[in-house]
C-alpha cells in the first residue's frame, strides 16, 4: 500500500511539473512575459530574440544592447566625440550604446526609402511629414507605439500635447514620438523699415498700410518696391487676407474659404474674393510696385534691397530671422521690419508636429530600449544639452549671468580657431522646446516676441493632416495646374489688359481642364479626415 501511495505521488508530481512547463511554453503567442504586480518575483523578457532578466514592473535593462539610429543629414566633425561621450552617460544609467548614423544630404531621400524598405535593423530613425511619415506608416513601416510608450517613455507620454499625438495617429496607432517644439512659419514681407521712418510713412498693419508703404516707396525713392520675382509675395498675401486655407497639397487652386468652416471647399478662381483681389492688383502693377517681366524675372527681390534698388521681399517669420540677420553682417546700414500675414485674421498654425518626429522601423530589435534613450534624451537636460549643442568647453559655453543662454563657439574663441567650433546635427526629431537654450548673438531679437504673437492666437493645424494621393485625378491635376501658370498667373499679377474678360477665359479653360473633377476629389478625402479627426 505505502508502495502504491509513493507511485502514485510519484506520477502526481510528474504530471504537476509537466502541467507547469506547458504552461510555461504556452504564453499566449506572445514573446513577452507579463509581470505580476503582486509579486517582487523576477520575470524574463524576449527581446531581439535573447532572454533578459527584469524586476517585476520595471524596464528591463539587464542586457547591454547596441541601439543602431539614423538621422539624416551629415555629422559634425566633432560628432564621433559627442557620442562617445552620450554612450558613456547611456551605459551607465541604462546599459545601451547608440551606433549613430547619418544620411548624408546627399540624395537622402532615396537612401531614406531604401533603409525602411531593405530591412536592416533599425531601432530609430528620423521621421516627417515631409519625408513621408504617412506613407510609410500606413505601409506599416513603423512600429505602433501606443502599448509601448506609457512604460518605456513615461515623461515623454506625459509632456507631448494631446493635439501632438494626434496628428502621429494614423488609423488608430501612434507611429512616432513628435518633437515638442512648434514651429511657426506664417508667410509675411520684410521691408525697409527705415525708408517708412525716412518718408514718414504710416505703420504697416492692413492692407491699406501695404499700399501706402508700396506707394512711398515707389515716389520716395524712385525704385520698384517688389524688384524681382513677386509672385510668392502676392500670391501668399491673397490667400492670408481672404483667410483662404491651402488643402489638398499641390492641389493648385482649392481652397477652404475659411478656418472656421473647413468643409466650405471651393475653387477660389471662382469667387467674388478673387474677382476684386485681381482689380486691385490690376491697379498695383500699373502704379509701378513690380516689373513687368517680374513672372520670367529670377532675380530674387531680396537681392535688390542689398543694392538698394528695393524694398519688400516675401518671407515666412524663420526666414525673415535669417535674412534679417544676414543684413546685418553685409548690409548693416539697412534697417528692416518685418510683416507676418498672420495679423490679417489673427491666426496662426504652427507646422505639424509630425514635421520632426522619431520612429521605430518594424525591424527594431530593441523598441523598448529604443524608446529609454529617447526619453532621457528629451528631458534630462545633460542628454538634451550634449547631444544639442555638442561638448561644453569645445562647442559651446553656458553664460555666467544667464544658464539659459550658450554662446557658440565658446566665449573667448579666437576667430581662426578651427578647434573650438560651433556643434549642430539634424536634431530636429526630439527637440522640446523647454529644453532649448537661447544662442547668444546669433538669433533675431524680434523672434522672441513674434513667437508670443503667434502662440496667442494658435489654433490646431487641422488642414495639414489632409493627404492625398492624386492618382485618380492625375490627368485633371497636371492640366489644372497647367492652366494656373498660363492663365491664373498673369491675372494674380495685374499683367492683364482686360481683368474681367481674362478671369472669364480663366474660369472656361479650368473647367475644360478638368478642376471640377480635382475639387470634387478633394473634398471627399478632405471630408473623410475630418471625419477622422472629428472636425465639423
Amino acid at each position: 500500500m505505502k508502495r502504491q501511495i509513493r507511485s502514485f505521488s510519484t506520477l502526481l508530481v510528474a504530471i504537476m511539473m509537466m502541467v507547469t512547463i506547458l504552461a510555461a511554453c504556452g504564453g499566449g503567442g506572445s514573446d513577452k512575459k507579463e509581470t505580476s504586480s503582486d509579486t517582487g518575483t523576477e520575470t524574463k523578457t524576449e527581446t531581439g530574440g535573447e532572454e533578459q532578466t527584469a524586476d517585476a514592473g520595471k524596464p528591463d535593462t539587464s542586457k547591454k544592447v547596441q541601439l543602431n539610429w539614423y538621422l539624416l543629414g551629415d555629422a559634425h566633425k566633432d560628432t564621433p566625440k559627442v557620442v562617445e561621450e552620450w554612450n558613456k552617460m547611456l551605459e551607465k544609467d541604462l546599459n545601451v550604446t547608440v551606433k549613430l548614423n547619418f544620411t548624408t544630404w546627399t540624395d537622402w531621400t532615396t537612401k531614406y526609402n531604401l533603409l525602411l524598405a531593405s530591412g536592416e535593423k533599425i531601432d530609430m530613425i528620423f521621421a516627417s511629414s515631409w519625408a513621408d511619415y504617412f506613407k510609410f506608416a500606413n505601409q506599416g513601416a513603423f512600429l505602433p507605439l501606443n502599448d509601448l510608450l506609457p512604460t518605456y517613455a513615461p515623461e515623454t507620454w506625459k509632456s507631448v500635447p494631446e493635439q501632438d499625438w494626434k496628428e502621429a495617429t494614423v488609423k488608430g496607432n501612434i507611429y512616432a514620438v513628435p518633437a515638442t517644439y512648434p514651429e511657426y512659419t506664417p508667410d509675411g514681407i520684410v521691408y525697409r523699415e527705415d525708408w517708412r521712418e525716412e518718408l514718414g510713412l504710416p505703420q504697416i498693419t492692413d492692407i491699406d498700410s501695404i499700399e501706402a508703404y508700396l506707394e512711398g516707396v515707389k515716389n520716395g525713392k524712385k525704385i520698384t518696391p517688389i524688384n524681382g520675382k513677386a509672385y510668392n509675395e502676392i500670391f501668399t498675401m491673397f490667400k492670408a487676407f481672404n483667410n483662404f486655407q491651402q488643402i489638398g497639397g499641390d492641389s493648385g487652386v482649392v481652397v477652404s474659404k475659411s478656418y472656421d468652416t473647413p468643409r466650405d471647399i471651393v475653387a477660389y478662381p471662382f469667387t467674388p474674393e478673387f474677382e476684386q483681389w485681381a482689380h486691385k492688383m490690376k491697379e498695383w502693377k500699373d502704379k509701378g510696385f513690380w516689373n513687368s517681366d517680374t513672372l520670367s524675372n529670377q532675380k530674387e527681390a531680396g537681392d535688390a534691397i542689398k543694392t538698394g534698388q528695393g524694398a519688400v521681399y516675401w518671407r515666412n517669420a524663420p526666414g525673415a530671422g535669417g535674412y534679417i540677420m544676414g543684413l546685418k553682417t553685409t548690409n548693416p546700414d539697412i534697417k528692416m521690419g518685418y510683416f507676418p500675414y498672420s495679423r490679417f485674421h489673427n491666426l496662426t498654425m504652427p507646422t505639424l508636429s509630425v514635421n520632426n518626429a522619431m520612429a521605430i522601423p518594424k525591424s527594431a530589435p530593441n523598441p523598448e530600449r529604443s524608446l529609454m534613450v529617447l526619453d532621457k534624451l528629451r528631458n534630462d537636460p545633460k542628454y538634451y544639452d550634449l547631444m544639442s549643442y555638442g561638448l561644453e568647453g569645445t562647442n559651446y559655453s553656458v553664460d555666467t549671468a544667464d544658464s539659459k543662454y550658450i554662446v557658440q563657439p565658446p566665449a573667448g574663441t579666437p576667430k581662426d580657431d578651427k578647434v573650438h567650433t560651433s556643434y549642430g546635427i539634424a536634431s530636429w526629431g526630439y527637440r522640446v522646446e523647454s529644453m532649448e537654450r537661447v544662442k547668444q548673438a546669433s538669433g533675431w531679437p524680434e523672434f522672441d516676441s513674434l513667437l508670443t504673437e503667434f502662440k496667442a492666437q494658435s489654433k490646431p493645424n487641422i488642414f495639414a493632416g489632409v493627404l492625398m494621393d492624386y492618382a485618380p485625378v492625375k490627368s485633371q491635376q497636371a492640366a489644372v495646374n497647367s492652366v494656373i501658370q498660363q492663365y491664373g498667373q498673369p491675372i494674380m499679377m495685374g499683367l492683364v489688359p482686360d481683368v474681367d474678360k481674362a478671369i472669364a477665359t480663366y474660369r472656361k479653360q479650368l473647367e475644360s481642364a478638368g478642376v471640377n473633377d480635382v475639387l470634387d476629389y478633394i473634398k471627399e478625402q478632405a471630408n473623410k479626415s475630418f471625419d477622422e479627426q472629428g472636425i465639423q
